[in-house]
């Protein structure tokens, strides 16, 4: 991923408090003047450099961006040493142990959390606000969009996983109560989210009836994250792409620097 610097965007390690606690979390925020808020979810490996220099380069657009630790009930970064090996049964453990800490209702709970929070910083302006995730977070992302249809404008997903499942927990039965325009990059022959699913969801998107583009790009199953061994830049590029018109449309963001 091409870096973006901006010298007007600090990084400030910040506490949120929530209904379960006080998470922990990255701000990269401007020192001039008032600018909308994004959150920026991890995948499912956590909180790590990688995610920092994506969230650091959505900013850079011109937005205060949160990234949050979205496991702080039970572990802070790194959440994992090294990259996890999910063939080993031990990786595995943990991270169910990680996934279970988030169940659906905390999700919604904590998203809106992180809403109130950037909303109280002085530099985040009084308009909508964006959210976007990846892996485990895109899920996260339209959680959150339902929770807090006052205030996010704009929600993205990228190879998340489960959107369209069996049962009451599925992801998408939340589209009714979202007010935001989605977007939702899928991952080619993603076990998590496989092609019968993809066209599920695009059903219930339809049916749905709000803005909503969701589209499968030719990449495996964490393409758009630097450090994952499915990176693939050019279909990367292509995602931050789609991001960065997703909030500039939504957002209302000046694009004078």
């Amino acid at each position: 991923m091409r870096s973006m610097t901006a010298p007007n965007i600090i990084e400030e390690e910040v506490e949120i408090p929530t209904a379960d606690g006080t998470a922990d979390a990255v701000l990269y925020r401007w020192t001039d003047g008032r600018r909308p808020g994004v959150i920026f979810l991890p995948d499912g490996i956590g909180s790590r450099p990688s995610l920092r220099q994506m969230a650091r380069r959505v900013a850079g657009e011109g937005y205060n961006v949160l990234l949050p630790n979205i496991y702080y009930r039970v572990a802070r970064p790194p959440i994992f040493a090294s990259w996890p090996d999910f063939s080993e049964e031990g990786t595995r453990t943990r991270f169910g142990e990680l996934a279970s800490s988030v169940p659906p209702d905390a999700m919604e709970r904590d998203g809106s959390a992180y809403v109130d929070y950037l909303a109280s910083r002085p530099e985040v302006s009084e308009g909508p606000m964006g959210v976007a995730g990846f892996c485990f977070t895109g899920a996260f992302a339209l959680r959150m969009a339902a929770a807090r249809p006052d205030r996010i404008a704009a929600a993205a997903s990228f190879h998340g996983g489960g959107l369209f499942k069996e049962g009451a927990a599925s992801p998408h039965l939340v589209l009714p109560r979202i007010a935001a325009r989605l977007y939702v990059g899928h991952a080619r022959d993603d076990r998590g989210m496989p092609a019968e699913a993809i066209a599920q969801f695009e059903q219930a998107l339809a049916a749905w009836g709000g803005r909503g583009e969701s589209e499968t790009y030719d990449a495996l199953h964490g393409w758009t994250v630097p450090d994952s061994a499915a990176y693939n830049e050019p279909e990367a590029e292509r995602a931050f792409v789609k991001l960065r018109e997703l909030f500039a449309e939504t957002l209302q963001v000046s694009r004078e620097r």
